[in-house]
């Protein structure tokens, strides 16, 4: 292993695009992580590790919301539930909400409902965990539902038009 301060060309450490330029195996100021920084007129480029810089910076969002509109939050590689996270990082708020409650990582077969049916609506007690046929029913039944719903009331509206007095004095 190597000692803090110690000064390394690149070539000798694998990075073979600067071979000639010098690195120094430092500790990240924030949270101890140790690696190699390049090391410039005296001094190295940057004290914090690429994961602590970024959360400082205003282009990096933890929270985002996405086209479909769920809401997606941002995972540091030493967090408990960072297995979930897709590629970039990130995971769909619902689940992991799901996932702290429930104590443990949701398998990817495993499916988050929204109650109510609105995505920004996180809170656990609008959240159930279900199978994906069983979420399949509730959607086609949720849908169902919403149209005939609106097939009452213009059913509704249509009646008040048939039984207005003004409908019956048009007739004669």
């Amino acid at each position: 292993m190597y000692k803090i301060g110690e000064i390394k060309y690149g070539r000798h450490i694998g990075k073979s695009i600067w071979g000639g330029q010098r690195y120094r195996w430092s500790a990240c100021s924030v949270c101890g992580r140790e690696r190699w920084v390049q090391y410039v007129s005296g001094g190295i480029l940057s004290a914090r590790c690429h994961a602590c810089a970024n959360r400082t910076q205003k282009r990096f969002k933890r929270r985002i919301r996405i086209k479909t509109g769920y809401i997606k939050i941002c995972l540091q590689p030493q967090d408990f539930f960072y297995s979930m996270a897709m590629k970039d990082n990130y995971v769909l708020e619902h689940r992991l909400v799901m996932a702290k409650y429930l104590g443990r990582n949701l398998h990817r077969w495993e499916l988050v409902h929204h109650k109510n049916g609105i995505k920004e609506d996180n809170r656990i007690e609008n959240l159930q965990l279900i199978s994906e046929g069983k979420h399949n029913q509730i959607t086609v039944l949720a849908r169902r539902i919403d149209y005939l719903e609106q097939r009452v009331i213009s059913l509704e509206a249509e009646n008040v038009l048939l039984r207005s007095p003004e409908r019956d004095n048009r007739k004669s």
